[in-house]
């Protein structure tokens, strides 16, 4: 990866950790999961207003580290519009670059977390809302744990 790619990338999240997307309760919203990392104490709860399988509304809201803040918010931005299938697909793609740094074929902002791999432990912080967002979709009530999770 190029310098000034590395670059944007850590901007990217820099950008989303300070001005998070879709940062708030929904009050519309229609499921709600919440998320906890033990291992570092991030939270976030994630809330979904679903029309039909397809997700019309998403935001997010918690606490902790700038990774986990930035890719609850770019995940907000991922998720609108789609379906739950897509959803799933999405959260697999981002998990492959998370795991193992390979970038998407396409320079996207998900990309810029390509970076987490070389940091195991950050792998649960960038992917603790995406985990709090399936469940949402699934409407399981249980909290969703990275402990829970193969990251």
């Amino acid at each position: 990866m190029s310098a000034d790619l590395t670059e944007l990338y850590q901007q990217v999240i820099l950008d989303h950790n300070r001005r998070p997307r879709n940062r708030g309760r929904l009050p519309t919203a229609n499921r709600v999961a919440h998320g906890d990392n033990p291992s570092c104490g991030d939270q976030c709860d994630v809330f979904l207003r679903l029309d039909g399988d397809r997700i019309a509304e998403i935001s997010f809201d918690g606490s902790g580290c700038a990774i986990s803040q930035a890719s609850a918010s770019l995940m907000t931005t991922q998720l609108k519009g789609k379906t739950a299938a897509e959803a799933e697909t999405l959260y697999q793609e981002f998990h492959d670059i998370v795991t193992t740094g390979k970038e998407p074929a396409e320079i996207s902002d998900v990309a810029a977390f390509a970076g987490v791999h070389a940091f195991p432990a950050r792998i649960k912080c960038a992917t603790l809302g995406w985990h709090a967002a399936l469940n949402a979709l699934k409407a399981d009530a249980t909290t969703a744990t990275t402990e829970s999770h193969t990251d």
